[in-house]
């Protein structure tokens, strides 16, 4: 099982406490995840992230295949700007992975996997690559620099105390390659980050991202573990490969289901694997949406898990794919597929917990509002 470079580091410096996130070891938490998440909303924390996949595609025929594999139109993307979330589909509209993609320059671009897909998604665009004769250098960088994400509505204040000002000028999914702060040379510094919060992520060389730590707890910059990461990202109903979707058809609903929103899909754009059975599922509607779900009052306290009922006049209209206690509304959430003709925001239904109903109600996300 590998585990991310700074593993040790973040146990014996931090007091962080490992765990098995997919694949990976990694800090599930420091001290505790309601505390570490609250940070992050209200000041600032930082993740390490090196668990993410990292890929470089360099060459002429770079964008054609980009263009190929994912459902967003890339073309017009700016040097030193990210473009994303976009899915890289199957041929039964599936989704493979959602991904961001950074460009550098014409002919090089960057892209970041999840973790669980790395391997698989790195095989499949070789495939691509291959079978149209694109002429594309693909390779996996992910061991080569360990990932932190800085994020909180104080992470611009804390960079810029750090002399690195620059970057509060810096607007949302803008990045910057080869830059320094405090003397800590970085791969690369993006705006962007998961937790529906302000902030940065930043690739560098192992022993340079270790002294920025450093640096940043010097700042009170609380370290954050993935189960604090998941309950952000759960408040903001963002989704989650093996949860909100997956490429098997029996299982996940289509790449429509998920309502991803965000320009995910460029439906000017022709030519993306997948697209034929995406817009024929376009043209005759999707009988799953994804929702969010939200306990009532009175069952504030019980957290709807993945797998569970969702019932309606004693019917079963749905089922929960991901679900947490949220520590700003107080109470357990979850993200959930629902039949459409249920699919009404604001009505009650029931969640079955442990054999026993509880009343919810049926939101749309993100489930707080900043």
């Amino acid at each position: 099982m590998p585990r991310i470079p700074l593993l040790d580091f973040y146990v014996e410096k931090l007091g962080a406490e490992p765990g098995r996130f997919g694949d990976w070891e990694v800090p599930m938490l420091y001290t505790s995840a309601i505390e570490e998440h609250m940070s992050v909303r209200t000041s600032a924390g930082f993740f390490d992230v090196s668990h993410m996949g990292r890929v470089i595609l360099k060459g002429p025929d770079v964008l054609d295949l980009i263009q190929k594999i994912y459902t967003k139109d890339l073309s017009k993307v700016k040097e030193g700007w990210l473009s994303g979330p976009t899915l890289a589909l199957n041929e039964y509209a599936r989704v493979k992975d959602d991904e961001m993609l950074y460009k550098v320059s014409d002919e090089e671009w960057l892209l970041v996997t999840n973790a669980l897909v790395r391997e698989k998604m790195l095989s499949y665009i070789k495939e691509i690559a291959s079978k149209h004769d694109y002429h594309v250098e693909i390779r996996d960088m992910t061991f080569d620099y360990s990932m932190i994400a800085l994020q909180g509505p104080r992470s611009p204040q804390i960079l810029e105390e750090l002399g690195a000002g620059w970057a509060a000028d810096m607007k949302v999914l803008e990045f910057r390659i080869n830059e320094e702060i405090m003397g800590r040379k970085v791969f690369l510094i993006s705006r962007s980050g998961w937790t529906g919060e302000d902030g940065y992520e930043i690739w560098g060389e192992h022993k340079e991202i270790a002294g920025l730590v450093e640096k940043l707890v010097e700042k009170g910059v609380k370290p954050a573990g993935i189960i604090a990461r998941d309950t952000l990202r759960m408040e903001m109903g963002f989704v989650l490969g093996g949860h909100e979707y997956g490429e098997d058809p029996l299982k996940y609903p289509c790449a429509l289901s998920l309502r991803y929103g965000l320009g995910a899909i460029s439906w000017k754009k022709h030519g993306f694997i997948g697209e034929e059975a995406l817009r024929a599922y376009r043209r005759e509607g999707v009988r799953w949406i994804r929702v969010g779900v939200k306990m009532g009052k009175k069952a504030a306290r019980i957290i709807p898990r993945e797998g569970a009922k969702l019932v309606v006049e004693d019917q079963v209209v749905g089922w929960v794919t991901s679900g947490s206690f949220s520590p700003v509304l107080k109470r357990g959430i979850a993200q959930a597929y629902i039949d459409a003709r249920y699919a009404i925001f604001g009505e009650p239904i029931d969640v079955e917990v442990r054999g026993k109903l509880y009343q919810a109600k049926i939101v749309d996300f993100p489930f707080i509002r900043k």
